[in-house]
């Protein structure tokens, strides 16, 4: 079965750290780029990472800019994210995703997208 899975997450205290992992079952990851999203209650999904495939070059939106860290390991077929100093605002539910390239791309009916991961940051 072609499937992402992501694990992760949690409840953290504003500050805290976690990281999130997507691993890739039954297909080559390193074939991909692969973002990562959030959605928030009430809110619209949004593209907050990415990293390509062809030269790991890494995309981050303004908000999670020198707190969030994407990498990739390909002999483990798994995207991290690496999220410290959390804040409210970061709690959302985080989905992983293939796509052609980070720029000027995003996941289609191709793709593929894991569950998601409930990420909770809160006193």
């Amino acid at each position: 079965q072609l499937q992402l899975v992501e694990s992760g997450g949690g409840l953290v205290r504003p500050g805290g750290s976690l990281r999130l992992s997507c691993a890739a079952s039954g297909f080559p990851l390193d074939d991909y780029a692969v973002g990562w999203f959030r959605q928030a209650p009430g809110k619209e999904r949004e593209a907050i990472s990415c990293i390509d495939s062809s030269d790991g070059s890494t995309h981050y939106t303004d908000s999670v800019k020198g707190r969030f860290t994407i990498s990739k390991d390909n002999v483990k077929h798994t995207v991290y994210l690496q999220m410290n100093n959390l804040k409210p605002e970061d709690t959302a539910v985080y989905y992983c995703a293939t796509q052609f390239v980070c720029v000027g791309a995003s996941p289609d009916k191709n793709d593929y997208w894991g569950q998601g991961t409930q990420v909770t940051v809160s006193s």
